[in-house]
Protein backbone atom coordinates (compact mmCIF):
# COMPACT_ATOMS: atom_id res chain seq x y z
CA UNK A 1 0.00 0.00 0.00
CA UNK A 2 1.11 3.51 -0.79
CA UNK A 3 -0.11 6.93 0.27
CA UNK A 4 -1.63 9.25 -2.34
CA UNK A 5 -2.63 12.88 -2.07
CA UNK A 6 -5.61 13.53 -4.28
CA UNK A 7 -7.51 16.70 -5.17
CA UNK A 8 -11.16 15.72 -5.69
CA UNK A 9 -13.97 18.21 -6.17
CA UNK A 10 -11.77 20.94 -4.75
CA UNK A 11 -10.99 18.99 -1.57
CA UNK A 12 -7.69 17.43 -0.56
CA UNK A 13 -7.68 13.74 0.36
CA UNK A 14 -4.87 11.54 1.56
CA UNK A 15 -5.56 7.86 1.00
CA UNK A 16 -3.81 4.53 1.34
CA UNK A 17 -4.26 2.26 -1.68
CA UNK A 18 -2.50 -0.20 -3.93
CA UNK A 19 -0.85 1.58 -6.88
CA UNK A 20 -2.86 -0.44 -9.38
CA UNK A 21 -6.24 0.31 -7.75
CA UNK A 22 -8.56 1.98 -10.28
CA UNK A 23 -9.65 5.51 -9.43
CA UNK A 24 -13.28 4.33 -9.63
CA UNK A 25 -12.82 2.12 -6.57
CA UNK A 26 -10.94 4.83 -4.69
CA UNK A 27 -13.88 7.17 -5.29
CA UNK A 28 -16.61 4.68 -4.48
CA UNK A 29 -15.10 2.39 -1.85
CA UNK A 30 -12.53 4.51 -0.06
CA UNK A 31 -14.15 7.96 -0.27
CA UNK A 32 -17.86 7.14 -0.51
CA UNK A 33 -18.34 9.19 -3.69
CA UNK A 34 -20.79 6.78 -5.31
CA UNK A 35 -22.13 9.06 -8.05
CA UNK A 36 -19.51 7.69 -10.44
CA UNK A 37 -20.85 4.36 -11.69
CA UNK A 38 -19.27 1.00 -12.46
CA UNK A 39 -20.57 -0.69 -15.58
CA UNK A 40 -18.27 -2.41 -18.08
CA UNK A 41 -15.01 -2.16 -16.11
CA UNK A 42 -13.05 -1.91 -19.37
CA UNK A 43 -13.33 1.81 -20.19
CA UNK A 44 -15.72 1.18 -23.06
CA UNK A 45 -19.12 2.44 -21.88
CA UNK A 46 -18.30 5.75 -20.17
CA UNK A 47 -20.55 5.38 -17.10
CA UNK A 48 -17.49 5.95 -14.90
CA UNK A 49 -16.37 9.17 -16.58
CA UNK A 50 -14.82 11.86 -14.37
CA UNK A 51 -12.83 14.95 -15.29
CA UNK A 52 -9.09 14.84 -14.69
CA UNK A 53 -7.50 18.21 -15.28
CA UNK A 54 -10.62 19.04 -17.31
CA UNK A 55 -10.45 16.01 -19.59
CA UNK A 56 -13.15 13.32 -19.55
CA UNK A 57 -11.47 10.16 -18.30
CA UNK A 58 -12.65 6.62 -17.60
CA UNK A 59 -12.07 6.09 -13.89
CA UNK A 60 -12.43 2.31 -14.13
CA UNK A 61 -9.18 2.04 -16.11
CA UNK A 62 -7.29 4.96 -14.57
CA UNK A 63 -4.89 3.87 -11.84
CA UNK A 64 -4.81 5.91 -8.64
CA UNK A 65 -1.03 6.32 -8.90
CA UNK A 66 -1.48 8.22 -12.18
CA UNK A 67 -3.78 10.94 -10.76
CA UNK A 68 -1.88 12.09 -7.68
CA UNK A 69 -1.56 15.87 -7.85
CA UNK A 70 -4.17 16.26 -10.59
CA UNK A 71 -7.56 17.92 -10.30
CA UNK A 72 -10.35 15.33 -10.28
CA UNK A 73 -14.00 16.33 -10.62
CA UNK A 74 -16.79 13.81 -10.14
CA UNK A 75 -20.53 14.25 -10.65
CA UNK A 76 -20.74 15.28 -6.99
CA UNK A 77 -18.31 18.10 -7.74
CA UNK A 78 -20.46 19.86 -10.32
CA UNK A 79 -22.78 21.19 -7.61
CA UNK A 80 -23.94 20.10 -4.19
CA UNK A 81 -27.55 21.12 -4.86
CA UNK A 82 -28.07 20.12 -8.52
CA UNK A 83 -27.81 23.76 -9.60
CA UNK A 84 -25.25 23.25 -12.37
CA UNK A 85 -26.78 24.18 -15.76
CA UNK A 86 -26.23 20.65 -17.09
CA UNK A 87 -27.91 19.02 -14.11
CA UNK A 88 -30.88 21.38 -14.37
CA UNK A 89 -31.13 20.84 -18.13
CA UNK A 90 -31.01 17.05 -17.66
CA UNK A 91 -34.04 17.31 -15.37
CA UNK A 92 -35.91 19.82 -17.55
CA UNK A 93 -35.39 17.74 -20.70
CA UNK A 94 -36.24 14.50 -18.87
CA UNK A 95 -33.08 12.84 -20.15
CA UNK A 96 -32.93 10.11 -17.54
CA UNK A 97 -34.65 6.78 -17.99
CA UNK A 98 -32.73 4.16 -16.05
CA UNK A 99 -30.15 6.83 -15.15
CA UNK A 100 -27.15 4.56 -14.89
CA UNK A 101 -25.02 6.25 -17.56
CA UNK A 102 -26.07 9.77 -16.65
CA UNK A 103 -23.15 10.75 -14.37
CA UNK A 104 -20.77 9.80 -17.19
CA UNK A 105 -22.93 11.56 -19.77
CA UNK A 106 -23.06 14.75 -17.71
CA UNK A 107 -19.33 14.77 -17.01
CA UNK A 108 -18.57 14.26 -20.69
CA UNK A 109 -20.99 17.09 -21.55
CA UNK A 110 -19.34 19.35 -18.96
CA UNK A 111 -15.97 18.87 -20.65
CA UNK A 112 -17.55 19.58 -24.04
CA UNK A 113 -19.16 22.84 -22.89
CA UNK A 114 -15.94 23.95 -21.19
CA UNK A 115 -14.14 23.68 -24.53
CA UNK A 116 -17.03 24.68 -26.77
CA UNK A 117 -19.76 26.73 -25.03
CA UNK A 118 -22.12 26.61 -28.03
CA UNK A 119 -21.66 23.29 -29.84
CA UNK A 120 -23.60 22.25 -32.92
CA UNK A 121 -25.59 19.01 -33.06
CA UNK A 122 -22.72 17.39 -34.94
CA UNK A 123 -20.17 18.50 -32.35
CA UNK A 124 -22.37 17.20 -29.54
CA UNK A 125 -22.85 13.87 -31.27
CA UNK A 126 -19.10 13.52 -31.85
CA UNK A 127 -18.20 14.43 -28.27
CA UNK A 128 -20.86 12.22 -26.71
CA UNK A 129 -20.54 9.21 -29.02
CA UNK A 130 -18.33 7.23 -26.68
CA UNK A 131 -20.65 7.32 -23.65
CA UNK A 132 -23.17 4.55 -24.17
CA UNK A 133 -26.82 4.76 -23.12
CA UNK A 134 -28.75 1.52 -23.31
CA UNK A 135 -32.04 3.43 -23.00
CA UNK A 136 -31.20 5.47 -26.12
CA UNK A 137 -31.86 8.96 -24.75
CA UNK A 138 -29.31 10.51 -27.11
CA UNK A 139 -31.77 13.02 -28.59
CA UNK A 140 -32.67 14.28 -25.11
CA UNK A 141 -28.98 14.43 -24.19
CA UNK A 142 -28.42 16.70 -27.19
CA UNK A 143 -31.39 18.91 -26.22
CA UNK A 144 -30.15 19.16 -22.63
CA UNK A 145 -26.67 20.19 -23.76
CA UNK A 146 -28.14 22.92 -25.96
CA UNK A 147 -30.31 24.09 -23.03
CA UNK A 148 -27.35 24.15 -20.65
CA UNK A 149 -25.26 26.03 -23.23
CA UNK A 150 -27.74 28.89 -23.02
CA UNK A 151 -26.94 29.27 -19.30
CA UNK A 152 -23.18 28.72 -19.33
Amino acid sequence: MSSYDLQINGQAYSIQAEAEMPLLWVLRDLLGLTGTKFSCGKGECGACTVLIDGEPTRSCTTLVESVAGKSIITIEGLSADISHPLQKAWIEERVVQCGYCQPGQIMNAAALLEKNPHPTDEQIDAAMSDVLCRCGTYQRVRQAIHRAAEEV
